[in-house]
């Protein structure tokens, strides 16, 4: 079902140029000069807004001047709203080594350096780091993007590069592509930052992400459907339905009313954006165990299927409906380490299968 392409679309979703994984920190080298975080030449992009501290900056995928509007109570959204899934730090330079200053970090992970949609870099720290350095980067002039990692919050205090390397501004000019859904989405176990699906997608499209998978909080949240309205965006992506089944949030009365609600909310700013919306991917028992409300995953397919109808046979040319097992089906199950969240290995054929279900 080929929607439309970027005009980069012969990317594929296989990095062509070798990955370089580094070592962490090393205390013994020299200093090199530094750009701070909130420097004007450094271009943040995946982000909802910035919060600055002292002497650094965190992305935020919410405005989190107003986290009692969108993370209500005991709402969880906040505290994942603050990973930066998708979140990247873009410069153009010719220096061949780069390193990102941070607060420490509070547990192990993975940065991620791309050029040009291709990850040339990637570098490990482990919980503490509070920097993250990337070598051996292609000589020249080159817009590069730091993939934050997707599974803590990150502060960042500047960019490091060696003496006499050029830093200046890189517009993020690409198509924009705002994705919304659960866990799965939000990619915490992907096998580094490029590589949750929302990431593979990206790359392959040459698309400008703002990511807002959330871990275990996309319910429908009308603040969040009124945040993707008010958003610039080209392409639309809404995955919905396993955050609902598990904590039995909404029950069937409320569960197609509320996917309503949402694509229309979204449409009210995007009248003719195109829009995928897609169900639940398999969920091994959850297929046809009822939860505690009477839903089952395959109950909660056909009901976002039919609300997507329900605007197509409105006139909506745009809205398209993605069943979740032609991204993600049983035979797959091997990539379901917790019969409930892919793999990296997952991650990234699920990426795959989501272009060639919606670009092909």
């Amino acid at each position: 079902m080929p929607l439309y392409c970027s005009s980069h679309c012969a990317l594929g979703t296989s990095d062509k140029l070798p990955v370089s994984y580094t070592s962490g920190p090393n205390s013994e080298r020299t200093p090199m000069p530094t750009i701070a975080a909130n420097d004007p030449r450094l271009t943040w992009s995946g982000v909802i807004s910035l919060k600055e501290g002292s002497g650094w900056v965190k992305p935020w995928r919410i405005p989190h001047g107003d986290l009692d509007l969108y993370s209500p109570g005991e709402s969880g959204l906040a505290g994942r709203a603050e990973m930066p899934s998708g979140v990247r730090v873009r410069l153009a330079t010719d220096a061949e080594e780069l390193v990102v200053g941070c607060e420490p970090l509070v547990e192990d992970g993975c940065f991620d350096l791309c050029i040009g949609g291709q990850i040339v870099a990637a570098t490990s720290y482990a919980a503490g780091a509070t920097e993250v350095r990337f070598e051996g980067l292609p000589a020249g002039e080159k817009s590069v993007e730091v993939w934050l990692s997707p599974a803590m919050p990150v502060a960042v205090r500047h960019i490091a590069l060696p003496e006499g390397a050029r830093c200046e501004k890189s517009e993020d000019n690409r198509l924009k592509w705002v994705t919304y859904g659960s866990s799965i989405t939000h990619c915490r176990t992907a096998g580094s930052p490029a590589t949750t699906w929302p990431g593979v997608v990206a790359r392959a499209q040459d698309f400008n992400l703002t990511s807002l998978g959330f871990g275990g909080q996309c319910h429908a949240d009308p603040f969040i459907a009124r945040l993707i309205r008010d958003l610039p965006a080209d392409f639309i992506s809404v995955k919905i339905g396993i955050n609902i089944y598990g904590a039995a949030s909404l029950g069937p009365r409320a569960f197609r009313p509320a996917v309503l609600g949402t694509i229309a909310t979204i449409r009210d700013g995007h009248p003719h954006t195109p829009l995928v919306v897609c169900s639940p991917i398999w969920g091994h028992d959850r297929e046809t165990t009822p939860n505690v409300v009477g839903l089952t995953l395959e109950q909660m397919r056909v009901e976002v299927a039919e609300a997507v109808e329900s605007f197509k046979r409105r006139g909506d040319e745009n809205v398209y409906y993605i069943d979740g097992l032609k991204l993600f089906d049983e035979s797959l199950a091997e990539y379901l380490p917790d019969n409930l969240h892919p793999d990296a290995t997952g991650y990234v054929l699920m990426g795959e299968n989501f272009l060639e279900e919606v670009f092909g």
